[in-house]
C-alpha cells in the first residue's frame, strides 16, 4: 500500500494532539486510567504487556504502579534493534532506565512468552473495526504477531477515527478503548 495516507494521517494527528495542552491530555488520560482499572480483562489478567508513554501518548506511568502494586505482573517492551522489541519484566520504577526514542524501558532480563492474557496497545489512531494506526516503524505489528493475547488498544478520545488506511502486515486489535 501507499504510505502516503499513513503518513499524512500521522502529521494531521499530531497537529490535533499540539493543540491539547498537557493538563487536558492528562485530564483525558487519568479518565482512560479509570476505566481500564475496571474494565473485565484488566482485573482478570494477572500478566499484563503495558507500554510506558510519551508525552503524546495516554499516560500509563501510574496505571503501571498501580497494576504493580495489586500484585499484576507487569511486562513492558525494549527496542533492540531498528527491527525489533523483547518483552521485559517491570520491577519498578527504579527497573527503568532511558532506551530507544526517550522511552523509559526496563533493564530486566528479557523473557520470552508466547502467551499474555492481555496487551494494552498505543497507535497514532485506531478506527471502530480495530484497525490500529502505528508510528511507522511496526515494531508491534512484528510483536504482536508472535504473541497470543487480547490486544486493547488505548488512544485519546479525538484519536478514535471512522476509518483509517492500513497495510497488509497490520495487526487487528480486539477492542479500542479511550
Amino acid at each position: 500500500m501507499n504510505s502516503e495516507p499513513k503518513r499524512s494521517l500521522r502529521a494531521h494527528i499530531k497537529t490535533i494532539i499540539g493543540s491539547y495542552s498537557p493538563q487536558q491530555l492528562q485530564a483525558y488520560s487519568h479518565d482512560l486510567q479509570q476505566r481500564l482499572l475496571t474494565h473485565p480483562k484488566v482485573c482478570e489478567a494477572d500478566t499484563l504487556l503495558l507500554y510506558h508513554s510519551l508525552p503524546d501518548e495516554p499516560s500509563t506511568h501510574q496505571l503501571i504502579d498501580t497494576l504493580h502494586r495489586q500484585g499484576k505482573t507487569i511486562l513492558l517492551p525494549k527496542v533492540i534493534s531498528p527491527t525489533q522489541m523483547t518483552i521485559h519484566p517491570y520491577h519498578g520504577a527504579s527497573s527503568l532506565t532511558p532506551g530507544a526514542y526517550g522511552i523509559l524501558e526496563p533493564n530486566t532480563p528479557a523473557i520470552h512468552l508466547t502467551h499474555i492474557p492481555l496487551t494494552l496497545i498505543p497507535g497514532i489512531a485506531f478506527d471502530a473495526t480495530g484497525n490500529r494506526l502505528g508510528r511507522g516503524k511496526g515494531y508491534y505489528d512484528r510483536l504482536l504477531k508472535t504473541l497470543t493475547t487480547y490486544k486493547l488498544g488505548i488512544c485519546f478520545p479525538f484519536q478514535l477515527l471512522s476509518t483509517i488506511p492500513t497495510g497488509q502486515y497490520d495487526v487487528l486489535m480486539d477492542e479500542v478503548i479511550y
